[in-house]
Protein backbone atom coordinates (compact mmCIF):
# COMPACT_ATOMS: atom_id res chain seq x y z
CA UNK A 1 0.00 0.00 0.00
CA UNK A 2 1.25 3.50 -0.85
CA UNK A 3 1.40 5.93 2.06
CA UNK A 4 -0.19 9.27 1.31
CA UNK A 5 1.83 12.42 2.21
CA UNK A 6 -0.01 14.97 4.32
CA UNK A 7 -2.04 17.44 2.25
CA UNK A 8 -1.92 15.31 -0.93
CA UNK A 9 -5.24 14.17 -2.42
CA UNK A 10 -5.66 10.41 -2.40
CA UNK A 11 -6.14 10.15 -6.16
CA UNK A 12 -3.01 12.28 -6.73
CA UNK A 13 -0.99 9.72 -4.78
CA UNK A 14 -2.39 6.90 -6.92
CA UNK A 15 -1.74 8.90 -10.12
CA UNK A 16 1.89 9.40 -9.11
CA UNK A 17 2.35 5.75 -8.11
CA UNK A 18 0.86 4.45 -11.35
CA UNK A 19 2.70 6.98 -13.50
CA UNK A 20 6.00 6.09 -11.89
CA UNK A 21 5.31 2.36 -12.33
CA UNK A 22 4.54 2.87 -16.02
CA UNK A 23 7.60 5.02 -16.74
CA UNK A 24 9.93 2.67 -14.81
CA UNK A 25 8.67 -0.34 -16.77
CA UNK A 26 7.14 -2.03 -13.76
CA UNK A 27 3.91 -1.86 -15.77
CA UNK A 28 5.11 -2.40 -19.35
CA UNK A 29 3.24 -1.34 -22.48
CA UNK A 30 0.09 -3.37 -23.17
CA UNK A 31 -0.12 -4.61 -19.58
CA UNK A 32 -3.80 -4.79 -18.61
CA UNK A 33 -4.81 -3.82 -15.08
CA UNK A 34 -8.19 -3.95 -13.38
CA UNK A 35 -9.82 -1.42 -11.07
CA UNK A 36 -9.90 -4.00 -8.30
CA UNK A 37 -6.24 -4.92 -8.79
CA UNK A 38 -5.10 -1.30 -8.56
CA UNK A 39 -7.45 -0.52 -5.72
CA UNK A 40 -6.24 -3.50 -3.70
CA UNK A 41 -2.58 -2.71 -4.32
CA UNK A 42 -2.94 0.90 -3.20
CA UNK A 43 -5.65 0.44 -0.61
CA UNK A 44 -8.16 2.76 -2.28
CA UNK A 45 -11.70 2.53 -3.60
CA UNK A 46 -12.69 1.88 -7.21
CA UNK A 47 -13.90 5.48 -7.51
CA UNK A 48 -10.46 6.79 -6.53
CA UNK A 49 -8.84 4.48 -9.09
CA UNK A 50 -11.26 5.68 -11.79
CA UNK A 51 -10.36 9.29 -11.02
CA UNK A 52 -6.64 8.50 -11.21
CA UNK A 53 -7.10 6.59 -14.46
CA UNK A 54 -8.89 9.57 -16.03
CA UNK A 55 -5.85 11.73 -15.28
CA UNK A 56 -3.48 9.16 -16.78
CA UNK A 57 -5.72 8.83 -19.84
CA UNK A 58 -5.41 12.58 -20.39
CA UNK A 59 -1.64 12.07 -20.43
CA UNK A 60 -1.91 9.26 -23.00
CA UNK A 61 -0.39 6.75 -20.57
CA UNK A 62 -3.37 4.38 -20.33
CA UNK A 63 -6.67 3.62 -22.00
CA UNK A 64 -9.67 2.27 -20.14
CA UNK A 65 -12.48 0.18 -21.62
CA UNK A 66 -15.30 -1.74 -20.03
CA UNK A 67 -14.78 -5.51 -20.07
CA UNK A 68 -11.16 -4.94 -21.08
CA UNK A 69 -9.62 -3.02 -18.21
CA UNK A 70 -6.87 -0.44 -17.96
CA UNK A 71 -4.29 -0.89 -20.72
CA UNK A 72 -0.84 0.65 -20.36
CA UNK A 73 0.14 2.57 -23.49
CA UNK A 74 3.60 2.61 -25.12
CA UNK A 75 5.79 5.66 -24.58
CA UNK A 76 5.11 7.08 -28.04
CA UNK A 77 1.50 7.72 -26.96
CA UNK A 78 2.43 9.71 -23.84
CA UNK A 79 2.02 13.47 -23.62
CA UNK A 80 5.73 14.11 -23.17
CA UNK A 81 5.10 17.83 -22.59
CA UNK A 82 3.05 17.17 -19.46
CA UNK A 83 5.10 18.36 -16.44
CA UNK A 84 4.18 15.26 -14.43
CA UNK A 85 5.33 12.93 -17.21
CA UNK A 86 8.59 14.86 -17.37
CA UNK A 87 8.99 14.57 -13.59
CA UNK A 88 8.42 10.82 -13.61
CA UNK A 89 10.85 10.34 -16.50
CA UNK A 90 13.48 12.28 -14.58
CA UNK A 91 12.73 10.33 -11.40
CA UNK A 92 12.77 6.76 -12.73
CA UNK A 93 13.49 6.87 -16.46
CA UNK A 94 16.65 7.55 -18.46
CA UNK A 95 17.35 10.87 -16.77
CA UNK A 96 20.26 12.01 -18.91
CA UNK A 97 18.56 11.16 -22.21
CA UNK A 98 15.41 12.95 -21.06
CA UNK A 99 17.29 16.08 -20.02
CA UNK A 100 19.24 16.19 -23.28
CA UNK A 101 16.01 15.73 -25.28
CA UNK A 102 14.42 18.56 -23.30
CA UNK A 103 17.48 20.73 -23.91
CA UNK A 104 16.99 20.25 -27.65
CA UNK A 105 13.35 21.24 -27.24
CA UNK A 106 14.27 24.31 -25.20
CA UNK A 107 16.76 25.35 -27.86
CA UNK A 108 13.88 25.37 -30.31
CA UNK A 109 11.72 27.85 -28.42
CA UNK A 110 13.49 29.73 -25.60
CA UNK A 111 15.92 31.69 -27.82
CA UNK A 112 12.99 32.69 -30.06
CA UNK A 113 11.00 33.69 -26.98
CA UNK A 114 13.91 35.81 -25.74
CA UNK A 115 14.08 37.60 -29.09
CA UNK A 116 10.36 38.34 -28.95
CA UNK A 117 10.66 39.51 -25.35
CA UNK A 118 13.22 42.08 -26.48
CA UNK A 119 10.46 43.69 -28.55
CA UNK A 120 7.49 43.07 -26.23
CA UNK A 121 8.65 43.05 -22.61
CA UNK A 122 7.10 45.60 -20.29
CA UNK A 123 9.10 47.52 -17.66
CA UNK A 124 7.51 45.18 -15.09
CA UNK A 125 8.87 42.13 -16.89
CA UNK A 126 12.31 43.72 -17.00
CA UNK A 127 12.24 44.48 -13.28
CA UNK A 128 11.22 40.90 -12.48
CA UNK A 129 14.02 39.45 -14.59
CA UNK A 130 16.59 41.81 -13.09
CA UNK A 131 15.39 40.85 -9.62
CA UNK A 132 15.61 37.15 -10.46
CA UNK A 133 19.19 37.57 -11.65
CA UNK A 134 20.10 39.43 -8.44
CA UNK A 135 18.60 36.58 -6.43
CA UNK A 136 20.55 34.04 -8.49
CA UNK A 137 23.77 35.92 -7.74
CA UNK A 138 23.02 36.05 -4.00
CA UNK A 139 21.89 32.44 -3.63
CA UNK A 140 24.60 31.18 -5.97
CA UNK A 141 27.24 32.67 -3.68
CA UNK A 142 25.65 31.17 -0.56
CA UNK A 143 25.12 27.77 -2.18
CA UNK A 144 21.38 27.75 -1.37
CA UNK A 145 20.34 25.64 -4.35
CA UNK A 146 16.62 25.61 -3.56
CA UNK A 147 16.46 29.40 -3.38
CA UNK A 148 18.62 29.60 -6.52
CA UNK A 149 16.21 27.21 -8.26
CA UNK A 150 13.24 29.41 -7.37
CA UNK A 151 14.99 32.48 -8.79
CA UNK A 152 16.01 30.59 -11.93
CA UNK A 153 12.45 29.36 -12.52
CA UNK A 154 11.11 32.87 -11.97
CA UNK A 155 13.54 34.21 -14.56
CA UNK A 156 12.54 31.76 -17.28
CA UNK A 157 8.83 31.99 -16.48
CA UNK A 158 8.97 35.78 -16.75
CA UNK A 159 10.99 35.68 -19.95
CA UNK A 160 8.48 33.34 -21.60
CA UNK A 161 5.61 35.52 -20.41
CA UNK A 162 7.40 38.61 -21.75
CA UNK A 163 7.51 37.03 -25.21
CA UNK A 164 3.80 37.78 -25.50
CA UNK A 165 3.26 34.39 -27.15
CA UNK A 166 0.76 32.16 -25.37
CA UNK A 167 2.31 29.01 -26.85
CA UNK A 168 5.73 29.83 -25.40
CA UNK A 169 4.11 30.86 -22.12
CA UNK A 170 2.40 27.46 -21.89
CA UNK A 171 5.79 25.74 -21.97
CA UNK A 172 7.00 27.37 -18.75
CA UNK A 173 6.06 24.22 -16.82
CA UNK A 174 8.34 22.17 -19.07
CA UNK A 175 11.27 24.48 -18.34
CA UNK A 176 10.53 24.47 -14.60
CA UNK A 177 10.56 20.67 -14.51
CA UNK A 178 13.92 20.61 -16.28
CA UNK A 179 15.40 23.05 -13.79
CA UNK A 180 13.91 21.20 -10.82
CA UNK A 181 15.09 17.87 -12.18
CA UNK A 182 18.71 19.00 -12.40
CA UNK A 183 18.62 20.38 -8.86
CA UNK A 184 16.72 17.59 -7.14
CA UNK A 185 18.75 14.83 -8.76
CA UNK A 186 22.14 16.26 -7.83
CA UNK A 187 23.05 17.41 -11.34
CA UNK A 188 23.89 20.95 -10.26
CA UNK A 189 27.28 21.97 -8.82
CA UNK A 190 27.38 22.86 -5.12
CA UNK A 191 27.63 26.48 -6.23
CA UNK A 192 26.10 27.42 -9.61
CA UNK A 193 28.49 28.40 -12.38
CA UNK A 194 29.26 32.11 -12.54
CA UNK A 195 29.17 31.87 -16.34
CA UNK A 196 25.57 30.64 -16.27
CA UNK A 197 24.48 33.51 -14.03
CA UNK A 198 26.29 36.02 -16.24
CA UNK A 199 24.43 34.69 -19.27
CA UNK A 200 21.09 35.18 -17.52
CA UNK A 201 22.14 38.74 -16.76
CA UNK A 202 23.06 39.20 -20.42
CA UNK A 203 19.62 37.99 -21.53
CA UNK A 204 17.90 40.34 -19.08
CA UNK A 205 20.00 43.29 -20.22
CA UNK A 206 19.46 42.54 -23.93
CA UNK A 207 15.70 42.30 -23.42
CA UNK A 208 15.68 45.55 -21.46
CA UNK A 209 17.66 47.27 -24.22
CA UNK A 210 15.53 45.81 -27.02
CA UNK A 211 18.44 43.85 -28.51
CA UNK A 212 16.63 40.83 -29.96
CA UNK A 213 19.62 39.12 -31.60
CA UNK A 214 21.74 39.38 -28.47
CA UNK A 215 18.91 38.11 -26.28
CA UNK A 216 18.43 35.13 -28.57
CA UNK A 217 22.17 34.39 -28.67
CA UNK A 218 22.60 34.57 -24.89
CA UNK A 219 19.57 32.38 -24.24
CA UNK A 220 20.91 29.75 -26.62
CA UNK A 221 24.21 29.86 -24.74
CA UNK A 222 22.38 29.24 -21.44
CA UNK A 223 20.78 26.09 -22.84
CA UNK A 224 24.04 24.90 -24.40
CA UNK A 225 25.83 25.36 -21.07
CA UNK A 226 23.17 23.36 -19.22
CA UNK A 227 23.20 20.56 -21.82
CA UNK A 228 26.99 20.38 -21.66
CA UNK A 229 26.86 20.11 -17.87
CA UNK A 230 24.35 17.23 -18.09
CA UNK A 231 26.49 15.40 -20.67
CA UNK A 232 29.63 15.88 -18.56
CA UNK A 233 27.80 14.59 -15.49
CA UNK A 234 26.77 11.46 -17.39
CA UNK A 235 30.35 10.81 -18.52
CA UNK A 236 31.65 11.31 -14.99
Amino acid sequence: MVERPMGVALHDTVVSALGTAIVSGQYPANRVLTLDEVGCEHGVSRSVVREAVRVLESMGMVTSRRRVGITVQPAEHWNVFDPMVIRWRLDVGDRTATLLSLSELRKGFEPAAAALAATRATPHHCRLMAGAVSDMVMHGRSGDLEAYLTADMNFHRTMLDASGNEMFRALSGVVSEVLMGRTHHGMMPAKPEITAIALHDEVARAIRMGEAEQAERAMRAIIDEAASAVADDDIA
